[in-house]
């Protein structure tokens, strides 16, 4: 997805750009919720689950 002002699709995807960002708000809000989820589901912390807790 390339922005109006980039019509060729030549702007960067990585680093502290918009499009990154987005991205890795929404995978952080995906891995909280899995997180939250599976405590619901198995009763333990996340640090039990994996044998810390």
């Amino acid at each position: 997805m390339s922005s109006s002002s980039d019509p060729k699709g030549t702007t960067s995807r990585y680093g502290w750009v918009p499009f990154a960002e987005s991205w890795n708000g929404r995978l952080a809000m995906l891995g909280l919720l899995v997180g939250l989820a599976t405590e619901i589901l198995t009763g333990q912390g996340i640090l039990a689950q994996i044998g810390l807790g």
